[in-house]
């Protein structure tokens, strides 16, 4: 019975009514008034007998008593609460006790005592003396009640500096947070105490967690920068604990609110490494202007840039043809209001490019005259994979999206191919490959059809793109990835390739391969490189070993190459435009496609890898299969 009294009489003390605890702390006040009266009494030599002979004691600390309930109210000290006691409380309270001595003095005199005027200032000055001991005791007691009752959070502060030192005193009267010890990389504060804790190395934080009993982690370094904070919450998170990040003062009272307003992403542009090719957006238009067009993976990065520019052409009626409802929705949220701007027919269609009877639907009830195809699979390890199913839709849905276009009478059709169909050393290049083939096939055999294909490298700023990625790990605190430290890349901006697209489709004749000029490749490192100093940070090496982000080789990807390359031949001719070349490069006979096609949908029926990369490797140029788990079917 006995262990089970303390806490009800804890639960009790917390929980009472604010208004019981105001007559408490008024009592305290009162009733403090004959202790430090017979204190002071006690002290000073003959003041008692004096007193005694001369006046009625008890009249007068009774009206003192009076006094100090009424001027307590007045100022209303009981209203304080005890864990907010602070320099300007102690103000009140020495005001009450101030106000009880010369009281005291005023009644002595009216009764024929007068004291010295010492006796008056020592009893003012035990009055304020013994309550605000009497306030410290209380909010002492207090504190121990509500610990019993409730659970308390054992913290560890990660940062002994100024922020550090201000939350461990903020800390000290929290009624459920204890604040158990420092850690710093500062070893000038390692082993001192400070505000009482002390500051511990960050080495030992798994000894400091199990000793202390630690539940929690604040970080109080807001002058840090930020990965070198995100590393560190990253480090202890993984140790199971949580982690919480004290903001600075300014950003707590909003002076930084304005500045980070003002901050604004890096343009892709900015890593190109040259400047931005700009054409008027008229430019590549003739084809497409008052013309039913079709996207395909509209809600792609390029199939979305597509839609874009195509809509400032204005065609008669876009189709947005997309496999994702999410890119779909996003595609035909953001390109609505410029179509009623312009007066275009949007509509927007759900489905795979892969089934037929769909594609077919769409093509004859839209009456689309131009199709740009830029629906595929095109993350390489994504597509490595799962190379059956990478297969199916690039080659076998470019296909389809082909063969209807020509059997619905569409005038133009535009493939969007890639760098990597180039000796493709992996599944996703070798597909794109076999879709150039299937349309390179369909071009010869098609008079009522422009069949082209327009090849160019990578993409900044769309999605998996390096820049992106870089950011996302800087976000995060780092290390910055890169495959090989001499891996180099050909790269546009989104708005460079699908303006050039345009374009290539306008000059298109039938079953030409139109390459872009893309400029100098460039090393992924560098851009690495300048990707964490355009954010503001510095670079971790060995030349700067307390920098703050770290670049890592991770090694090349599985069918990664180390340069990629544009044209699979020697030749190319200029075309119109500086920009655009044209490609002479071998194609399939009508009867090897067919037996390719014939092959990669008995694979994809049976769900057979290795046969659909068996076509690959038959039919492209320079593929061959990375070796595969036969298990898993990871490379």
């Amino acid at each position: 019975m006995r262990p089970m009294v303390k806490p009800m009489i804890s639960k009790f003390v917390t929980t009472l009514p604010r208004h019981y605890k105001r007559a408490l702390l008024l009592a305290v006040d009162v009733l403090l008034v004959p202790v430090a009266y017979a204190f002071t009494v006690a002290v000073q030599r003959d003041t008692y007998g004096a007193l005694t002979s001369a006046i009625n004691i008890t009249l007068v600390v009774l009206l003192l008593m009076g006094l100090a309930g009424a001027v307590s109210t007045l100022l209303r000290i009981p209203h304080i609460r005890l864990i907010d006691l602070n320099v300007k409380t102690m103000g009140r309270m020495a005001l009450l006790s101030a106000l009880i001595a010369v009281c005291g003095a005023a009644l002595h005199r009216i009764a024929g005592a007068e004291l010295a005027v010492g006796t008056y200032v020592v009893f003012g000055i035990v009055y304020f003396l013994f309550s605000a001991a009497g306030r410290i005791v209380l909010l002492e007691v207090a504190m121990n009640m509500y610990r019993r009752v409730n659970a308390r959070c054992r913290v560890l502060i990660y940062g002994a500096g100024h922020t550090g030192r201000q939350l461990a005193l903020a800390l000290t009267a929290h009624p459920t947070i204890d604040a158990v010890a420092f850690v710093d990389d500062n070893t000038a504060l390692q082993g001192l105490t400070i505000t009482g804790l002390p500051v511990l190395r960050p080495t030992d934080i798994d000894e400091i967690v199990k000793t202390k009993r630690v539940d929690r982690v604040l970080l109080a370094m807001p002058s840090a920068p930020q990965p070198k904070v995100t590393q560190i919450a990253w480090r202890i998170e993984r140790k199971g604990l949580e982690v919480q990040s004290l903001p600075s003062f300014a950003q707590l009272i909003g002076e930084e609110r304005t500045l980070v307003e003002k901050l604004v992403p890096v343009p892709p542009s900015n890593f190109l490494g040259r400047k931005p090719y700009r054409q008027p957006t008229s430019m590549g238009c003739s084809h497409v202007v008052g013309r039913n067009v079709l996207v395909s993976g509209g809600g792609g990065s390029i199939g979305a840039e597509l839609c874009r520019q195509v809509m400032w052409c204005k065609p008669l009626k876009l189709v947005i043809f997309e496999i994702s409802e999410f890119a779909l929705f996003e595609a035909e949220r953001s390109l609505r209001p410029l179509a009623q701007k312009f007066g275009i027919e949007l509509v927007p269609v759900l489905g795979s490019v892969t089934e037929a009877r769909l594609v077919r639907r769409i093509l004859q009830d839209h009456d689309i005259h131009v199709v740009l195809h830029a629906a595929a699979y095109k993350h390489v390890p994504m597509v490595e994979n799962n190379p059956l199913v990478g297969l199916a839709n690039n080659v076998l849905g470019t296909w389809t999206m082909a063969r209807e276009a020509r059997e619905a009478g569409v005038e133009r059709f535009i493939l969007i191919s890639s760098d990597k169909a180039v000796r493709p050393t992996n599944v996703m290049g070798a597909s794109k490959r076999l879709a150039e083939l299937v349309v390179q096939d369909l071009a010869a055999r098609s008079p009522d059809t422009i069949f082209a294909m327009v090849r160019f490298g990578n993409v900044l700023g769309s999605s998996g793109s390096v820049v992106p990625l870089f950011q996302e790990q800087i976000a995060r605190g780092g290390p910055v990835t890169v495959t090989h430290r001499d891996v180099t890349r050909f790269f546009m901006t989104i708005e460079e390739a699908v303006s050039l697209v345009l374009m290539a489709g306008s000059f298109a004749k039938g079953g030409e391969v139109f390459v872009l000029d893309m400029g100098k490749s460039r090393r992924i490192w560098d851009m690495a490189r300048q990707v964490i100093e355009d954010a503001g940070y510095t670079v971790k090496d060995e030349a700067n070993p307390d920098g703050d982000i770290e670049i890592q080789e991770i090694g090349l990807r599985p069918g990664e190459k180390l340069h990629e390359e544009l044209l699979i031949g020697e030749g190319h001719v200029t075309t119109a435009h500086e920009k655009i070349f044209a490609a002479h490069e071998a194609k399939l006979s009508e009867i090897e496609v067919a037996s390719a096609i014939r092959a990669l949908r008995e694979a994809m029926a049976t769900g057979n890898d290795a046969a659909a990369l068996a076509v690959a490797q038959r039919w492209v140029e320079g593929y061959c299969p990375a070796q595969r788990d036969a298990a898993s079917g990871i490379a």
